[in-house]
């Protein structure tokens, strides 16, 4: 009878393992490029794949995330490395190195960002570091509201001039910085006496971003309509899903 019991508590803890680790996140790269993404942990979290990979367009890459993960998923784009993994991107750089490590993105990137809670996972996607990917996060399993969250236009086309990083030969822009980034003012950054939702408010340069992708993040305190949630999920995070 003892054995049996502990045989049912063993498969009780394995199942249980299993539902809460259950939790994956497909990375699509549906540019017409490679894309090098970039995976940085919160705080006390594990870094996952090395915390960076090449991603060949049309290929797909499954992240297991642990319980209780929370982190940030970035796109570099227009990278060279070396055979020992050193080299730069043209945008989104972590070091110049291959395998961030828990190094985060040179703004300007797009950010996928995720947090699993025991009860519900919030995710969004920011552009409140600028913007050099179009991203989308959509959940394919799970309960709840577990609505899309993206920026799926194209924001390097209509990047205002005083935002734009353009490529080495000048030809073409390859990023958009936000304001906070380009300006460093307490009114763009939310800081100082902007410092609260009450007194930092959109700006013309947060509202080309919320007007063209109103399911992202467009300035520091754009959050009813930029969270979203879902119970139990697993998501597709597609780079350039508007290809």
């Amino acid at each position: 009878m003892q054995l049996s019991r502990s045989l049912f508590c063993l498969i009780s803890l394995c199942l249980l393992t299993l539902h809460i680790s259950a939790t994956s996140i497909t990375l699509y790269n549906k540019c017409s490029h490679p894309v090098w993404p970039g995976i940085q942990p919160g705080a006390g979290k594990p870094i996952l794949a090395r915390g960076g990979f090449k991603l060949l367009p049309k290929k797909s890459y499954r992240l297991q995330l642990p319980a209780a993960w929370s982190g940030r998923i970035w796109g570099r784009h227009g990278c060279a490395f070396d055979a020992h993994g050193r080299g730069k991107c043209a945008t989104g750089d972590c070091g110049g190195v291959l395998f961030c490590n828990g190094l985060g993105g040179t703004p300007p990137a797009t950010l996928a960002e995720i947090t699993l809670g025991s009860d519900q996972d919030f995710y969004d996607v920011s552009l409140v570091d600028g913007y050099n990917l179009a991203i989308s996060i959509t959940p394919y399993k799970g309960s709840g509201k577990c609505t899309y969250a993206g920026c799926v236009r194209d924001l390097n086309m209509m990047c205002p001039v005083g935002l734009q990083v353009r490529s080495h030969d000048k030809r073409q822009v390859v990023a958009c910085k936000s304001a906070c980034f380009a300006f460093n003012s307490p009114r763009y950054c939310c800081t100082g006496s902007f410092g609260s939702p009450q007194s930092c408010k959109p700006t013309a340069y947060s509202r080309i971003f919320k007007t063209a992708c109103p399911r992202a993040y467009s300035y520091a305190y754009d959050d009813p309509t930029s969270i979203a949630t879902c119970t139990g999920g697993s998501y597709f995070l597609t780079f350039c899903p508007h290809h």
